[in-house]
């Protein structure tokens, strides 16, 4: 007889359900079969449970990506971040992006401001901790972590959408084949840079943009307060 968080079906009465065992199910659908097919009745099947048992314990699937969300908030490792200020704010914007790499339902979550685990909100206080220890208002804190979290989420977002559209073809993309057909005369640059143009924009320069950004946002807000002072 399988146990009740097995992979098929049994016979028998099934022992009391924790949110444990149902995050562990949920792992297993994410690991087998991806983000897509993770839905209530998918999970409950690999429970062995009928849905409705199943929404007596998580209320919906919002409810139970906030399990999921906190369960991989909990499991990532707090390093220990750097003392000076700005290369402190560098890693804990450089945090935030792993955190979320971590996430394989990541489209939801970026999707729903209602997405939040508590568990991770360590990232957020030292981000805005050393945005402060650099020598920014609260509020210019708030304004820099926002422009981190837009930066970031965009390139989540568009490495992950690409990825997944790569993998699904069979032909060079419709951006390389027009590429190709560009008089130079006309697109000097881009029929320059054709033949490159894919290893020089799937190259991960997050961490090189973040720099920048950093480095741009605290100039700004640093010679504002001088300028106001």
């Amino acid at each position: 007889m399988k146990s009740r968080t097995g992979r098929g079906g049994r016979a028998g009465r099934p022992g009391p359900l924790s949110q444990e065992a149902i995050v562990t199910a949920a792992l297993r659908v994410l690991d087998d079969h991806g983000p897509d097919q993770l839905s209530m009745r998918r999970l409950a099947r690999e429970l062995s449970i009928t849905p409705m048992a199943l929404y007596h314990h998580v209320r919906d699937k919002h409810e139970l990506l906030l399990l999921l969300l906190a369960y991989k908030s909990r499991s990532f490792p707090r390093p220990v971040l750097p003392d000076e200020p700005r290369e402190r704010l560098l890693a804990a914007a450089q945090l935030l992006h792993d955190v979320l790499t971590e996430c394989p339902f990541l489209d939801e979550v970026l999707a729903s401001p209602d997405l939040l685990a508590v568990s991770a909100l360590w990232v957020m206080e030292a981000l805005l901790d050393a945005a402060v220890e650099c020598g920014l208002t609260l509020e210019q804190a708030a304004q820099t972590h926002q422009a981190i979290w837009h930066y970031t989420v965009g390139v989540l977002m568009v490495r992950t959408t690409s990825r997944q559209h790569h993998a699904e073809l069979s032909r060079p993309t419709r951006r390389e084949q027009a590429f190709a057909t560009l008089p130079p005369d006309t697109f000097p640059r881009l029929t320059s840079l054709a033949g490159r143009w894919a290893g020089l924009t799937t190259r991960d320069t997050h961490r090189e943009g973040l720099q920048d950004i950093v480095d741009g946002l605290l100039d700004q807000h640093l010679a504002y307060r001088g300028g106001s002072a």
